[in-house]
């Protein structure tokens, strides 16, 4: 199944995708976006573009498994997501990811406007790559 994990931000969202084996995830760019309705409106386009099965929306609860004000706004951003894809919408725990992102972004030293312009789609890469991870151990 082709699935799309999205990280959201109120600036830049980062897309990633995975082939239909599920065995790959790669990024899939960022949306420059402010406007939380338009930013929605793009990435269902993307969604649509890259033939996706089912979305997956990262949801940044705090350490403890609270759920804050930011996770709010994603658990909105999926739920309106989800009226105008027609696939399934799904959150998934993605607590740690962007620090994971600049980890990475270390190791391969990636710096400057090259690593503003990624981080989001690494951090959308490495949600999709655990909920793949969850999906193949749970079958």
């Amino acid at each position: 199944m082709k699935i799309m994990a999205v990280d959201f931000g109120d600036s830049r969202t980062g897309l990633a995708v995975c082939d239909k084996s599920e065995f790959l995830a790669s990024p899939a760019g960022v949306i420059e976006e402010k406007n939380f309705d338009r930013c929605i409106e793009k990435v269902a386009a993307a969604a649509k573009e890259h033939g996706a099965e089912e979305v997956v929306v990262g949801h940044p609860k705090n350490m403890n498994g609270t759920i804050g004000e930011r996770a709010q706004k994603c658990e909105l951003f999926a739920e309106k997501l989800s009226e105008l894809v027609g696939v399934p919408v799904k959150l998934w725990d993605e607590r740690s990811t962007t620090v994971s992102a600049h980890y990475y972004l270390n190791q391969t030293n990636t710096r400057g406007k090259k690593r503003k312009a990624v981080v989001d789609a690494v951090a959308a890469t490495i949600i999709l790559e655990s909920y793949l991870g969850f999906r193949k151990n749970s079958v």
